[in-house]
């Protein structure tokens, strides 16, 4: 069992910064594939960001460039710092965690789920 934990939303206006990190508990966190998933009103959700077990990044096309995931194994922590923001990034981002990176990152079908943080950023 992974319980996961969001903290660092908040509002911020267009070309600012924010932080996401996500606790998790449980020993075997370095296992699992990690990804930053958001979603806005009536939209889909969608991939932001995501990190293998192995330390192995991808991101979505709108936030490459911008948005760096990271993990620490030793604090069991995955973060998402988020640069250069648009109102476009406004949305609810969760944290998920998967034994299967690949479902993950293909159909978005996490072993766990955080409660999410908002995020919002004002022209």
């Amino acid at each position: 069992q992974v319980q996961l934990v969001e903290s660092g939303g908040g509002l911020v206006q267009a070309g600012g910064s924010l932080r996401l990190s996500c606790a998790a508990s449980g020993r075997t966190f370095s296992a699992y594939a990690m990804g930053w998933f958001r979603q806005a009103p009536g939209k889909e959700r969608e991939l932001v960001a995501y990190i293998s077990s192995g330390g192995i990044t991808d991101y979505a096309d709108s936030v490459k460039g911008r948005f760096t995931i990271s993990r620490d194994n030793e604090k069991n922590t995955v973060s998402l710092q988020m640069n250069s923001l648009k109102p476009e990034d406004t949305a609810g981002y969760y944290c998920a965690a998967a034994i299967s990176g690949y479902h993950l990152r293909t159909v978005g079908r996490g072993d766990y789920w955080g409660q999410g943080t908002q995020v919002t950023v004002s022209s």
